[in-house]
């Protein structure tokens, strides 16, 4: 193995992915792997794609969401766009996320509330 490129099965051990996701972010042009006889070999690059896409994954971004955030890259102090659309997008998706609990809290408490009037009716003790 070359020092400066992994194989599908180390990129896949390192991240804890299975190799058919590997070639499933390859199809979706995430990763760009070459070929050395029926074998794939990933750069570094793809090793670093692999972690924005992993990572992007994590915190709930759509494919599209990480596609466009991976064609942003530049090295160096071009990359700021980059990480300013990152920060840009994991701002968004907090704000969602918050509005979600909020709804979810609500939600929970009307339950608990209905729950309660349930008890009541059935002569029930009120759960703890």
């Amino acid at each position: 193995m070359a020092a400066d490129t992994y194989s599908i099965t180390d990129l896949a051990r390192e991240f804890g992915v299975t190799a058919r996701t590997l070639r499933f972010y390859e199809s979706e042009g995430l990763l760009k792997p070459t070929r050395q006889g029926a074998s794939r070999r990933y750069s570094k690059a793809d090793h670093a794609r692999l972690k924005w896409v992993l990572r992007g994954r994590a915190v709930g971004f759509s494919l599209a969401e990480i596609r466009e955030l991976l064609d942003l890259y530049a090295p160096g102090p071009a990359r700021r766009p980059q990480l300013e659309a990152a920060r840009a997008r994991s701002l968004e998706r907090i704000a969602a996320l918050k509005e979600q609990r909020a709804a979810i809290d609500e939600t929970l408490l009307e339950l608990e509330a209905f729950v309660a009037s349930l008890d009541a009716q059935l002569g029930e003790p009120a759960p703890a």
